[in-house]
Parts: structure tokens; C-alpha cells; sequence
């Protein structure tokens, strides 16, 4: 079965639908999203993608990332994703957006209107091993470090989207994510 993704211009207005290959392979602008999770010791969920993933194999990202089908809002696409690729689901919050082009050595390119939705979550992770390699909890200092040490081991999105994250809701994650 074809996957498809849905085209967009820079204001998010559905301007058509791709083949998801296709939209990689000609670098079109494309509707996506990211997942963010954190448990109450505010540390965030890691996923590692697995290693027959098409592109960014292998890497460390966020909670879940994908792209709603056509004809699917995002909201329930986020949640689809995180049951399908995490084995649980959690109260979502869509905080912001914003727009990335990455080129891979191999051809693909992401360019992509990438929605963030953040949840809270202190139960089970059963990873899907066809979609995660591995995963973790691990607090925000000790990610920021692993980031500016290593920043090849994670995913371009996730290092967009950490710093958006953390700049634009710094004192949400004091009040709803760092409490005892």
C-alpha cells in the first residue's frame, strides 16, 4: 500500500498529496509532527529509531514522529504514532510548529511543517521493535550535554524542536513537569 503525505505551503494550507517517498526524494514541503513526552520527574522520553528505518536510522529522538495520512487530523495522528510506535497513549498538547529542510547523504530530503505536540506519562513503554531500536528517560541537563557532545547520535528535527521546546515553554516544565 502507497504511503501518502500531505502537501502544504508555509502556512499549513493543504496544497496536495505525495507519495511519501516522492515528497522526500524532491524535498517537498510536507505536514508533520513530533511527540514529546516527559514523566513527573521531568525527565524526557528517548526512542532510538530502528536501524532499517530509511533514513536517520539508528539515531535518538523524540517520544515519536511521523506524518498525519491524508484526510487525518494531526492530533490523532500524534496519538496513533505514539500507540503504534511506543505502546501507550497520553493527553497530547499542540504547542507550536515550525518548518525545517535537512538533505541526507543518500538522496532524501525532510522538509517539513512539523507540528509539536507535548504529553505527560509515567507508565509502561512497550516499544514496537519494527519502528524503536531502544528507549530511555533521561533528564534535561544530561540530554542538553549528550546533545552539544555528540550532536550526530540524534535526529536534526529532535535538536530543532528540543531548543523550541525549551526556550517557549521553560516555565511550563517548572510547574507541570518538575514537581516532586
Amino acid at each position: 500500500m502507497e504511503e501518502k503525505v500531505i502537501l502544504v505551503n508555509k502556512n499549513d494550507n493543504q496544497i496536495g498529496t505525495l507519495e511519501k517517498i516522492k515528497a522526500h526524494q524532491q524535498a517537498n514541503l510536507h505536514r508533520a509532527f513530533s511527540v514529546f513526552i516527559f514523566n513527573t520527574k521531568g525527565e524526557m522520553l528517548l526512542q532510538q529509531r530502528a536501524k532499517n528505518k530509511y533514513h536517520s536510522a539508528g539515531l535518538w529522538t523524540n517520544a515519536c514522529c511521523s506524518h498525519p495520512r491524508p484526510g487525518e487530523e494531526t492530533e490523532y495522528a500524534a496519538h496513533r504514532r505514539l500507540q503504534e510506535e511506543m505502546g501507550f497513549d497520553c493527553k497530547l498538547e499542540k504547542t507550536f510548529h515550525f518548518i525545517y529542510k535537512t538533505a541526507f547523504d543518500h538522496g532524501l530530503t525532510e522538509h517539513e511543517l512539523d507540528h509539536v505536540f507535548i504529553g505527560q506519562y509515567n507508565g509502561a513503554v512497550v516499544p514496537n521493535p519494527v519502528e524503536v531500536e531502544d528507549y530511555k528517560w533521561i533528564n534535561l541537563e544530561s540530554l542538553k550535554k549528550q546533545i552539544k557532545e555528540n550532536p550526530d547520535i540524534f535526529t536534526s528535527w529532535f535538536k530543532i524542536a528540543f531548543d523550541e521546546v525549551l526556550n517557549r515553554h521553560r516555565e511550563i516544565f517548572k510547574i507541570q513537569f518538575h514537581r516532586s
